[in-house]
Parts: structure tokens; sequence; C-alpha cells
């Protein structure tokens, strides 16, 4: 069932005008890019507020059950209010990891109890969520994760460690990728899905310092932490199963996020307005031909991205490879994003050498952050590497 156009433009000025009356004041501190650039307590506390502010209005979780904090509508809602976020350039929903991937894995299989005990804190920035899937010694090998989970009567006795566990040292709650099985045939078999309380004792989560001076990601230890066996999700041996279908949340292959913003969206009109004034050769930059050339390139390549967001919408349009587009789209999104900021660096010349916070570097090296924040979406979520091998041999065929 689709909405009424008449009751989506309706809905579209009441977001606007509400958003109008409630953008927060600028705080005096820099805000993050991205979920994942969440370091500080007065980060997490102005963002928090606004999430809260945005869910009580009720523009987060639209499509989501009323019962569990959400509003019961249909998704083309919660597609208008994030159009109307973005267009407004409002700060970021924060608790991204539980918006768009616990959450929506919660909805779609997660029992009753489930449901009711972690949705609404979801939505109202209450319980924050982070992943562990990653480890150290295992890179991009998710199928390998060596953390380990040992039944003990009620409990599972948990042991390893994970890394970039964004915002780990604020979570309460952690989707968690354990082995249960280590004598399992298949190591995929071995594994299971945990929503694991990060609170208990034995665990402890290391903020990770980075180029930028930012913090976001943690490595977290388990040693011989208690969580209880019912925040084990399916059953035993389910967890390779379950973590594949997070992931493709992760990816944008699957729709039920909550909604509302989890990155700042930079695109190429920002970049051309921010090279606006910049002169390379006692000339504007932006009248180098050759600049303009590569400008030329990004706007186009920007403009497919978009116009195959649409068409992935479209069924018969799809029929050719069908799920290519949404499995595609992190991959391409995230290296034309590294790519069109790596672009913006090099056009500043000389400059482009300053580094964050420099004074006299364009924008107070909004640029250089933005360029080396790109990299985590190009690794998180499976890197660019993992993506184009998934592509080839889910979507093409390919031999492996």
């Amino acid at each position: 069932m689709t909405a009424p156009q008449n009751e989506l433009d309706a809905f579209r000025a009441e977001v606007s005008a509400w958003l109008k009356d409630n953008r927060p004041a600028d705080p005096g501190f820099l805000l993050p890019q991205s979920f994942m650039e969440v370091g500080s307590d007065e980060q997490l506390d102005f963002l928090r507020e606004w999430q809260f502010k945005v869910w009580s209005a009720g523009y987060l979780g639209l499509a989501w059950p009323k019962e569990y904090g959400g509003g019961g509508m249909e998704p083309a809602f919660q597609s208008v209010a994030d159009q109307e976020m973005r267009r407004a350039g409002v700060p970021i929903c924060f608790n991204v990891i539980g918006l768009g991937w616990a959450g929506p894995l919660i909805n779609e299989i997660g029992t009753e109890a489930e449901k009711a005990r972690y949705l609404k804190g979801i939505l109202t920035g209450e319980d924050i969520w982070c992943q562990g899937f990653s480890e150290p010694d295992h890179g991009s090998d998710l199928g390998n994760a060596q953390t380990r989970a040992v039944r003990d009567g009620d409990s599972y006795v948990v042991n390893g460690t994970k890394i970039w566990t964004t915002m780990g040292n604020y979570a309460k709650y952690m989707i968690l990728l354990a082995r249960t099985n280590p004598e399992a045939e298949r190591k995929y078999d071995g594994l299971s899905f945990f929503l694991a309380p990060m609170t208990v004792p034995g665990v402890e989560a290391r903020p990770i310092r980075k180029l930028t001076g930012e913090y976001g990601f943690t490595e977290t230890f388990f040693t011989d932490a208690r969580i209880p066996a019912d925040c084990r999700m399916g059953e035993e041996g389910d967890g390779w199963k379950i973590a594949m279908k997070t992931l493709q949340y992760e990816r944008g292959a699957e729709a039920g996020a909550a909604g509302g913003l989890a990155f700042v969206r930079i695109v190429l009109d920002d970049l051309v307005d921010g090279l606006a004034h910049v002169r390379r050769d006692g000339a504007p930059v932006l009248e180098d031909p050759l600049v303009r050339d590569q400008l030329v390139r990004l706007a186009m390549e920007e403009k497919a991205i978009a116009l195959g967001e649409k068409r992935a919408a479209i069924a018969p349009l799809t029929t050719d490879y069908p799920f290519s587009l949404p499995l595609s789209h992190k991959l391409r999104w995230t290296e034309y994003t590294r790519r069109m900021r790596q672009f913006a660096i090099n056009a500043q010349g000389a400059d482009g050498a300053r580094y964050v916070g420099d004074e006299e570097a364009l924008a107070g090296g909004f640029w250089q952050r933005a360029y080396l924040n790109s990299f985590s979406a190009t690794i998180g979520g499976g890197t660019s590497q993992v993506q184009a091998n998934i592509i080839a041999e889910h979507v093409l065929g390919l031999p492996k």
C-alpha cells in the first residue's frame, strides 16, 4: 500500500516547518560528520537530546510498530522526513547501529519479548548500540571470528576481543558474533548471535584515537564476561545467517531502518561552494579547464548513483541482475565519496597539506577531516575489496 501523494505533501510541509522552528543552534564545539566520530561526552549529550527531540516530534521510527515506540505508518513518510532533515542540514541521529541495523533485525526476526525490551530505547537514544563483528587478528574474515561464548547454566561466558566498535565506550548493548562451537565441521556453523549487554563485569571498551585527533571507535575486550543466555538470538549455530542479514541492513540492501541522518551528506555542490574562493597560480581554481573536466566527471558519477537508487525501487528495471543496485550501492557511494573528498584537497594545491584544525586551512580543515574520515565507510560493513567480491560472485555469477 502506498501513501496518497497529497498526504505525503502535507506531511513534508509539516516536517519542513518543524525543522525550521526547531533546528538546534550551533553548540560552540565541533559536531561529528558521522556517527563514527562521536568521541566526547558533550557531543553525545547534544546528539542524544536532538535524537530524542526528533523522535518525540514523531519523525523517527515512523514505520516501526506503535506498540514499540514507532509511528506505525507507511515507510514513505519516513523517507519524506529523512529528505527534509537532509535538506535542512540538521545534526545526525547518532544511534545508527540501533536505528539502522539492530532495530530492523529485531523488528524482522526478534521475539515479541525482544521487541518490547529493545526497540523503544533505540528510538529515544536512551539505549546506545554497538557492533561486535570484526576482530584484530581476522580482518574481513568474519566467518573466522574467534571470540568464544561458552554456555554455563543460564549464562554464556565470553572471552575475546572485538575492534572498530563504534561508540563501544558509550553503548548499552552490542550485536555480538561469537563462537559457541569450535568443533563445528564448517566454521560458519560454530557461530552464534547475541544481543549482548555491555554493562556486565568483564567488558572493557578502550577508545582508539584517529588521525584526525578524534575518537569514535573502540577496541572491546571480553574477560570472563557473563551474559544471560536469553540474550542469544535464534539458536546456537544461527550466528552466521543472522550476521549476514544484519550486514544487508548495514550495506543498504534491506529496508527497515528507523530513519534519521547517519552522516552529514557532503555532495558535489558543497565541493564547488568550498572551492569558490580558492586560487591557484594566481587564478580561481574553478576556472582551470582540467579542474572543470574532473568536476564534470564527478558530477556524472554522483548523478548516476542517485539515479541508481531510484531505479532500484522499480522492479521491471532490475530483472537482469536482481539486488545488484542495492548490493553495489555501498561500494559505489563510499568510493565515490572518498575520491571526491580527495579531489577537494588536491584542488587546494599546497594548502591541501594543511591539517585538521589549522586556522589557515580551508574551512578549518573541513575537507581534510572529511577525507580522512571517509575511510571508515570504505571499511565498515565490508571493505571495498570484499564488496567487489560479493558483487562479482553473488550478482554477476563470476567464479571465485
